[in-house]
């Protein structure tokens, strides 16, 4: 019974198997429909507003600053082979997609930008406390100050402070 039963599955891979939908080219990547300079420009859309950006997760801003990237890239090779063949640059006029893209990729620095000081905010991070945290962790990889002489110094973490802060907020509220 084991014996048939193997050779059904015989030759059936067990791992995974991975389906990109992306398959890395080279440098054709960098040229659109696989020419130097396109034959027409092609319409494109407008750039992403930091409302529409301030929806999307981490990964999606991600996988988009790539994307951007990649444009910016792709425009900067047409650009620069429209200059070496000596094309008029009105008659390649990307300037719109370049303009979009910059301002796009702009704006998820903004939106991160954003993000970090939010985050800073809850926790109760000021900029000053941050910079002594920064310094202070400097110091501990090169050598300079061990974990002990941390956990000595009090305002080595503005987390730590504003929890301890809460602690207390909250043991007196649990009283009544």
């Amino acid at each position: 019974m084991l014996n048939p039963m193997r050779r059904l599955f015989q030759g059936i891979s067990t791992r995974k198997q991975f389906n990109l939908s992306f398959k890395p080219r080279g440098l054709e990547e960098f040229f659109e429909n696989g020419q130097a300079l396109p034959v027409k420009q092609i319409e494109t859309g407008r750039a992403w507003t930091a409302a529409e950006l301030r929806n999307k997760s981490w990964e999606d801003l991600n996988k988009l600053w790539y994307v951007l990237l990649k444009e910016r890239n792709l425009l900067a090779t047409q650009k620069e082979e429209a200059a070496r063949n000596k094309i008029d640059y009105s008659y390649f006029s990307n300037t719109d997609r370049i303009v979009a893209c910059k301002k796009s990729m702009a704006r998820i620095k903004t939106v991160l930008e954003q993000r970090r000081q939010a985050y800073e905010k809850a926790v109760g991070i000021d900029k000053t406390n941050r910079r002594e945290r920064y310094k202070k962790m400097y110091q501990r990889l090169k050598g300079i100050i061990t974990e002990e002489d941390l956990d000595k110094t009090s305002s080595h973490s503005g987390v730590s402070d504003s929890l301890k802060s809460i602690r207390s907020d909250n043991a007196g509220s649990s009283k009544i």
